[in-house]
């Protein structure tokens, strides 16, 4: 048996190649459906016979981030650069595992790596982008999204990725701006909807804002940010009532939405139900700040 297929007594060497290989296909379809536990256990399993495939190590990485367990992901990225070091992939997708661990500039390194080798990959690109703003490097972060929306206009997430960043600034005419180009390019993009109907909302423009929030909603009945942001306007409009019916739903869909516990508490305030308001506002101080 050749170096790199572990010793298993009941396989020849080219059955558990055809085995690992199998497996590594079925994992990519676990991950096409979101079952990554299912992906893990075949990538371990392929991984356990033919240790060598930089592949296995690489899409077992991606499943744990995925799912958010960040340092076995970093761990089995270093195993997949081992075997092939100018992987921008495995860089990108390790950079993202150390970002949402707040690890920027290990990170950073690795996304700077990665476009030495894939200099247009939207995707590390963008990945890059929101490193910086971590960072509070904003300045840095326009001039990024520039260049990513220079190389295809046509990406309406692109745009709206500006966009957020242009709202996170306060610059809320510039997020409209580039929430209506992205929908130029996805006219039935419902975040982009949601998120210029909050801009519009950020400026007191309420039937704008409202206009993008129904169409948001009615694309997508589940949208839990677009029904708390509606909510919100309809108050501002005086409807109480429907107000808070989007935020009893946007909350029923998403129990941990700070937010829109915050903004039924003071709606209740409003209306002198305070012991509602004090529920509220008791549950997002122990969601934002651990409160007993």
């Amino acid at each position: 048996m050749s170096e790199g297929i572990t010793d298993q007594p009941d396989l020849s060497e080219a059955a558990a190649q055809s085995r690992a290989s199998v497996l590594r296909s079925r994992a990519e379809s676990y991950i096409a459906l979101s079952r990554h536990d299912a992906a893990i256990a075949d990538l371990t399993e392929s991984i356990a016979l033919v240790p060598d495939n930089a592949r296995a190590w690489r899409l077992r990485g991606e499943s744990h981030r995925i799912i958010d367990r960040y340092e076995a992901a970093i761990s089995d990225f270093a195993e997949s650069l081992k075997l092939e070091p100018d992987s921008s992939y495995a860089l990108g997708s390790r950079g993202q595992a150390y970002a949402s661990l707040g690890r920027l500039e290990e990170a950073m390194a690795d996304f700077e790596h990665a476009l030495t080798l894939s200099p247009e990959s939207l995707w590390i690109l963008e990945a890059k982008a929101d490193a910086l703003v971590d960072l509070d490097r904003l300045d840095e972060a326009l001039d990024l999204h520039a260049g990513i929306i220079a190389l295809n206009e046509d990406l309406a997430y692109s745009w709206l990725a500006r966009g957020d960043l242009y709202q996170r600034m306060g610059l809320y005419t510039e997020a409209i701006a580039d929430y209506s180009s992205a929908l130029e390019a996805d006219p039935e993009y419902v975040r982009a909807f949601s998120r210029r109907g909050e801009a519009y909302r950020m400026i007191d423009r309420y039937d704008e804002a409202l206009q993008d929030l129904n169409r948001a909603v009615e694309l997508d009945p589940d949208n839990d940010r677009a029904l708390g942001s509606r909510g919100a306007v309809l108050s501002e409009m005086g409807d109480n009532e429907a107000a808070l019916k989007d935020l009893d739903r946007a909350i029923e869909l998403d129990e941990d939405y700070i937010w829109a516990y915050r903004v039924r508490g003071e709606i209740y305030q409003d209306l002198d139900r305070h012991e509602e308001a004090v529920s509220d506002f008791t549950r997002a101080l122990s969601l934002e700040f651990g409160d007993e």
